[in-house]
């Protein structure tokens, strides 16, 4: 087996099956540039040697919180039009690097998957969901616009009208709605997400190569039209961000004084 240096990720790959695990269990693994960076840097290894399936999981109770509400927060106003672009950019480049992949991507899901982690979710080819897997947005009530493709790819999987209703209303998405939906293939009990996403891709390793490559771009979203969408998310998110709606807004998320 061989394994990645990387603090935030953890990526090896074992019987022609990678796997990229979050690694900031302390934080839910909320996302920040350094995490950001190093699940790059994994795929770009990923893509240099490819498995033949990937499985994406995450350490600790939750499978990420999506952006780190204080590092937004705490970044002083003048910089954090650059720290949001890093963060929100760099979660684009990496949505993006996994749907390039030659390879299916099988993510296991456990406990909540907020704001723009919805982007490693919806980026996968077959996800598996435990009981307590949760899916929301999160943007109306902290002051954000969404990004990871909360408007560039969940209306493709689940319709626009519920994919309005959930970002606008802030209600979550259930582990049940969820693969009544089609944002989750497969359930799975507690504590057996990983096991289960692992037997499918065992499965798939046994299946022929160039017929799974051709299957994937034939169904995967267009690669153009996502880069555009996503891009069009980063632009109204750096817009929302340095406003005074977003700066009242996290102060109220993070319990502290605006």
């Amino acid at each position: 087996m061989s394994a990645s240096p990387y603090h935030h990720a953890i990526y090896r790959a074992e019987n022609g099956i990678g796997r990229l695990t979050l690694n900031r269990p302390e934080r839910h693994n909320a996302l920040v540039p350094e995490l950001l960076e190093d699940l790059s840097r994994a795929l770009d290894r990923c893509r240099q040697q490819p498995p033949r399936v990937l499985v994406i999981d995450a350490a600790g109770k939750s499978f990420s919180t999506g952006g780190d509400v204080a590092g937004f927060y705490d970044t002083p106003k003048p910089e954090r039009h650059t720290y949001a672009s890093t963060v929100v950019g760099t979660l684009n480049k990496v949505i993006c690097q996994l749907l390039a992949l030659p390879v299916p991507v099988v993510s296991a899901v456990h406990g909540m998957v907020t704001g723009g982690s919805i982007g490693l979710v919806l980026a996968s080819d077959i996800v598996v969901a435990g009981p307590k897997a949760t899916f929301a947005p999160w943007y109306t009530v902290v002051g954000y616009s969404p990004d990871g493709g909360w408007t560039a790819l969940l209306p493709e999987r689940i319709g626009r009208g519920r994919a309005l209703d959930v970002q606008l209303t802030n209600r979550a998405i259930t582990r049940e709605e969820a693969l009544e939906w089609g944002l989750a293939q497969y359930g799975a009990a507690a504590g057996e997400e990983l096991a289960t996403a692992l037997s499918i891709a065992t499965t798939l390793t046994s299946h022929k190569a160039g017929s799974i490559a051709r299957t994937l771009r034939l169904n995967r979203p267009d690669p153009q039209h996502t880069a555009v969408a996503l891009e069009r998310e980063r632009q109204e998110f750096l817009e929302q961000i340095t406003t005074d709606e977003a700066d009242l807004g996290m102060a109220a998320f993070l319990g502290r004084s605006a």
